[in-house]
């Protein structure tokens, strides 16, 4: 009499390795149920590359393509934040002034003589500032904002859309006493406006993307060895060596083009110190949010707060915790957009930063309803807000064709993630 095999345990059997082959049907198979990834905003900067290529053959030069970085970092670092707020199925209204507040705060404090008087006792305390310290003080202000908006969100139970929005007015409030009559203060330290004005050289650029093509395969095969060694499932090796040519590739690229020569003075054109930054901050962040027990904490949280707290989760203390992460990154992110102006004014924080930098995580791909996304959505978004705004200003239209332009594109993208979840939810895998 032969007996039957028990059926395997479906969490079990989703553990097992898989080939490239089974890896790339899978993959395919969460396309079609709605599963879409980046692909679709792959596929729109493509478009985006072609449309404006068409209409002014130097949107793609390597020259536009590397101000096209420092153009993007300052909101790439306030998007950054802004996934994880998204993720939690939040909104954070107030990033635009916080930024503020750090990059205006800096410009003040670095003014020559570089000091700071306090009046203590009757004792006056004259503290000198670095460009170091400067930068610490601003984000550590910022991060203590975070703490109170996200402590008044959590110990009140209050919507973080009006919290943040009554922060966005405060901050503004806030930004204008700094600064003063003024108007208009010019950083003078050549060490915070060579942040995103700086440029390496060849030489500098080629060594950084080998460094960073050896730390990403050094993850990604860690990753492997780690997942496999506590038999749960792992990329297949073949399809990693083929994430790592393909990530190899983009950052050779990026070498070239700052490698090339500027047909206006002859010199190299250099990439950008800021996207050393960024790169950084990326690998970091998608380090905390994909491999730390706060990141999945996050996700816990987006994807069913009530589960998340019945399962044991510290619900509250994520949150603020999530908000003083936000204004962190957005107190640098200030830093980064006073350094490309070289200065700062009463309208910092103000215009479309706050609309771009919610539009870049979006875009990108993180959903608005909460658990999905990836620290990545904030540079993919953003190289399409700001790949708009430098194509149509090189055609020289107008501020207003670009919001409309945007205000589409960011439309199009949550109707694709809408309809994306929809399909999923059909399917069975959400």
């Amino acid at each position: 009499m032969t007996t039957q095999e028990a059926p395997q345990n479906a969490l079990l059997a989703s553990q097992q390795p898989q080939s490239a082959g089974e890896y790339l049907g899978n993959y395919l198979r969460r396309v079609r149920s709605g599963d879409l990834g980046a692909l679709p905003i792959i596929l729109g900067l493509i478009v985006i590359g072609i449309i404006f290529q068409t209409q002014n053959a130097n949107f793609l030069t390597p020259r536009n393509l590397a101000q096209l970085i420092s153009q993007m970092a300052g909101l790439t670092i306030l998007a950054y934040g802004l996934v994880f707020v998204l993720l939690l199925g939040e909104i954070d209204l107030s990033v635009g002034y916080v930024s503020a507040v750090a990059g205006v705060g800096v410009a003040i404090i670095l003014r020559p003589p570089a000091q700071l008087s306090l009046d203590i006792l009757g004792t006056t305390l004259i503290i000198q500032f670095s460009w170091l310290g400067a930068i610490l003080l601003g984000v550590a202000v910022t991060t203590l904002i975070g703490l109170l908006q996200g402590f008044l969100i959590s110990f009140f139970q209050l919507p973080s859309f009006i919290v943040t929005l009554a922060g966005l007015l405060a901050w503004n409030g806030v930004v204008l006493l700094i600064i003063g009559p003024g108007g208009t203060v010019v950083i003078q330290d050549q060490v915070i406006t060579g942040l995103a004005n700086a440029r390496m050289t060849p030489e500098q650029g080629w060594i950084a993307a080998a460094v960073l093509v050896a730390l990403f395969a050094v993850m990604q095969f860690s990753s492997v060895n780690t997942r496999r060694k506590q038999g749960l499932a792992y990329t297949p090796v073949p399809i990693v060596i083929a994430q790592l040519v393909v990530v190899g590739l983009v950052i050779a690229g990026v070498a070239w083009i700052g490698a090339q020569s500027d047909p206006r003075s002859g010199l190299p054109i250099g990439i950008p110190w800021v996207a050393i930054i960024l790169i950084i901050l990326l690998f970091v962040l998608t380090f905390v949010a994909e491999r730390t027990r706060f990141g999945r904490y996050v996700y816990a949280i987006g994807g069913n707060k009530e589960a998340a707290r019945r399962a044991g989760i510290r619900v509250e203390r994520i949150r603020i915790q999530v908000f003083m992460l936000c204004s962190a990154l957005a107190g640098l992110g200030g830093i980064i957009l006073a350094s490309r102006l070289r200065s700062v004014a009463t309208d910092a924080g103000g215009g479309n930063i706050l609309l771009n930098a919610v539009a870049a995580a979006v875009i990108g791909g993180t959903s608005l309803f909460g658990g999905r996304g990836k620290v990545s959505s904030a540079v993919l978004g953003a190289l399409v807000i700001a790949g708009v705004d430098n194509g149509m200003g090189l055609l020289s239209l107008s501020a207003g064709h670009k919001f409309i332009v945007t205000g589409i594109v960011l439309l199009v993208a949550v109707i694709v993630d809408a309809l994306s979840r929809r399909s999923q939810q059909h399917s069975g895998l959400a």
